[in-house]
This record gives structure tokens, C-alpha cells and sequence, in this order.
């Protein structure tokens, strides 16, 4: 793995697009750092600790993408009265679990701020699966704009090459649910799953990676009847949205969330060898950004998403098998009433409508998943929300 690593590292950093990664969405990708580009992008799961600490704020050192540029108008986020947690017990969650920044956000105002790991205020942190609910957001935006017209449309419509596969009577929703049907492997462990292959095979030419790749995996069940995690399906999203509005991802979201809503920094969106945005991860955002997203979409997105988008969009519509907790359209739900956005190796947004609290944590975990660091933050979280109403 060691000398895949280095001699796929070896033939990006010779290309065009290396060490001036960032590139106006209008400019396509070099072609001749494709091949490289989709060899170290299969690597990013299996990353040492150190190349983790390393490149997880620094991605637009690695990989080419676009810039989601942000307004000259910033949205104040003032300071509150300090969250009733010990410092001790904040530090020592920090250094346990490898994060690297943590802020909880309550009514508009910051009640605890903090980063580790060389980590700071005007960085930005990769989001990993946390991208997938900014990508949803603009369905919604695309839909308000008239560039969609429902989520009960087929995806064929916007995405006609799916037409004769598993995709097939597919629809909208179903994609943002993730209950399409279709076969998928989403094991972060395994060199052979989908998530890490579909963009390592070569594509023929004309044809987009991500849907050449999705329009060959096989039917498993009816649309609508299972829920399986697919990040495959959140990048098909991407492409129908930009298929729909005729626009790179960055710019739109930038149009529609980063500028109006005040976000305080550009944000950076890798992309594939395609040379669209990876919509199914890998946005990197400052913390107060993060956190300025779930407070968007508390406030209900007004202009920017049809009226009860987010209602809609953060209610449990799959069951994930685990009670209590289900999926709505790229959000995970929560008891009581919590949603938000989760990424691996510990990138989450959680979201309490019921006391106008948000949770960001930007982290690199030493494993993409773990049970027990997943429970232990779940149980953190839950106590930073609950000290907010005291």
C-alpha cells in the first residue's frame, strides 16, 4: 500500500494541476492527472494517522478542485455565556478522540470554541459524508429555482444515461433516501467495496465516472423497499444537480447558501476525474461555517429552498435499523427531534431545533468508523446540547 501510495503521490505532484489545485469551476481538470488523481483519491481511506493529521486540513494541497467563495457580508456569530462543562472534561474528549476543533453554536451566539491539532479559527477541515447534506440542500435550491420540478421525478430524466439499468423507475427521493434498490458495498475496510473502486476503473471517453460506474451495479431490491448506505448515490445527486442547473456545485452553492447567508470563508470542494465536484464528500469548510450550515438550516432556509424543505428533508422517511434513529434526505435523524450530518473519522453537524443548538466536530479518528467512538461522542454531544439549557 506504502508504494502505491507514493508512486500514485509521484505522478499528481508531476502534473498541472498539483500544488495549484485550486481552479475557478469553470476551467476543466487536466486530463493527464486523471489516472493519478483517482489512484490517490482510493487511497484517502487507507491513510496513516499521519498523513491524516497532514492532508485533512490541507486537501486543496492534494487534490484539484473548486472554490466555494464567500460574500463580503459575514454573519456575526457572538459570543454567549460559556457552556457549564469543566475544561478538563472538554480537553480530555479532545485529545481521547483526536478532534480537532469543536464549537457549539446556541441561538446564534458560540458558546464553546475550541481546536487542537493544529487546527484554527481561519483553517478549513475536510468533511468527508458531511458534504452529503450541503449536496441535498441544493435539490431543494434547484427545485425553488425551477431547474427541478419535484423529488417524485425518475433520475433518469436529468440523468438519461441510467436509463436500461438498476436505476430505472429510480426516483428523486429515493436517491436522497438511499433506498434505490441497487446493490452496494460501502465497506470502508475493504480495497474491493464500491466506495473505494468506483473511481478507480478507467471510464470510456465522454462518459461521466460516477454514473459509467452506478449504471452497472445490479438491482437488488424494489426502489423504496431497503436502505443502504451508498455515497455513490449522493455523487449521482451531484451530477443531476449540475446536469439540471447547467452549473458546477461550488458556484451554485455559493449563490445560494455561502454568499446570502454570510458564510465567514471560501470553502473548498475537491473533484473527481471528471472534474465536477465529489458531491458525496470531500467539501472542506472552516468550524464557524460548519456550524453556520446547521443554523441554515434551522432557520428553514427561507428564499433559498421551497417552504418546509427541511422539515421534509430531516424527518426519518428510511429505517436504518436503529431504533430511534433514521434517514431523511442525506440528514440522519435522531430522538428527539436531533439531525444532522455525519462524515468519517469523526466529522459531524448536530442540530436540536428544540433549543436552537448546533454541534460541530471536525476530528481524524484513527479508523473511518468505530462503534465505540461513535457512542462516545454520541454521548458527548448529547451532553454539550443538554449543558446549553443551563
Amino acid at each position: 500500500m506504502g508504494k502505491a501510495w507514493f508512486a500514485a503521490l509521484a505522478l499528481l505532484a508531476a502534473t498541472p494541476a498539483f500544488g495549484q489545485a485550486v481552479v475557478s469551476p469553470d476551467v476543466p481538470i487536466d486530463p493527464k492527472s486523471v489516472d493519478g488523481l483517482r489512484k490517490i483519491g482510493a487511497q484517502v481511506l487507507f491513510w496513516s494517522q499521519a498523513q491524516r493529521d497532514a492532508n485533512f486540513p490541507h486537501m486543496e494541497k492534494l487534490f484539484p478542485g473548486h472554490i466555494v467563495k464567500a460574500g463580503p457580508k459575514v454573519r456575526p456569530l457572538p459570543e454567549g455565556r460559556p457552556l457549564p462543562v469543566p475544561a478538563a472534561e472538554i480537553d480530555a474528549y479532545i485529545a481521547a478522540n483526536n478532534v480537532a476543533g469543536v464549537i457549539v453554536v446556541q441561538g446564534g451566539k458560540v458558546r464553546l470554541e475550541r481546536y487542537a491539532r493544529g487546527y484554527g479559527r481561519d483553517g478549513r477541515w475536510t468533511s468527508f459524508s458531511v458534504a452529503k447534506s450541503f449536496t441535498s440542500t441544493l435539490v431543494g435550491a434547484a427545485i425553488r429555482d425551477g431547474y427541478i420540478r419535484s423529488v417524485d421525478e425518475p433520475v433518469t430524466k436529468y440523468i438519461p444515461d441510467l436509463a436500461g439499468s438498476g436505476y430505472d423507475g429510480v426516483t428523486i427521493a429515493q436517491l436522497l433516501t438511499m433506498t434505490s434498490g441497487v446493490r452496494w458495498n460501502e465497506d470502508y475496510t475493504d480495497v474491493k467495496s464500491d466506495v473505494a473502486r468506483m473511481f478507480l476503473e478507467a471510464v470510456p471517453a465522454g462518459q461521466d465516472p460516477t454514473v459509467y460506474y452506478m449504471k452497472n451495479l445490479p438491482r437488488e431490491t424494489a426502489p423504496g423497499s431497503k436502505w443502504v448506505y451508498k455515497t455513490g448515490e449522493t455523487n449521482l445527486i451531484g451530477v443531476l444537480v449540475q446536469r439540471a442547473t447547467g452549473k458546477p456545485l461550488a458556484t451554485y452553492l455559493s449563490d445560494k447558501v455561502w454568499k446570502p447567508w454570510g458564510m465567514e470563508s471560501d470553502a473548498f470542494w475537491m473533484v473527481g476525474p471528471s472534474g465536477h465536484e465529489v458531491s458525496g464528500c470531500c467539501l472542506s469548510v472552516s468550524l464557524r461555517d460548519y456550524a453556520r450550515m446547521g443554523m441554515f438550516a434551522l432557520s428553514g432556509g427561507k428564499g433559498v429552498v421551497p417552504a418546509g424543505w427541511f422539515a421534509e428533508a430531516t424527518r426519518p422517511h428510511a429505517d436504518i435499523g436503529d431504533p430511534g434513529s433514521g434517514y431523511g434526505y442525506q440528514w440522519w435523524t435522531y430522538p428527539q427531534g436531533r439531525f444532522g450530518a455525519v462524515g468519517i473519522f469523526g466529522q459531524v453537524i448536530r442540530i436540536d431545533p428544540k433549543t436552537r443548538t448546533v454541534v460541530v466536530m471536525s476530528s481524524a479518528w484513527p479508523r473511518a468508523t468505530d462503534r465505540t467512538l461513535q457512542r462516545t461522542r454520541e454521548i458527548f454531544v448529547d451532553r454539550l446540547i443538554d449543558a446549553a439549557t443551563k
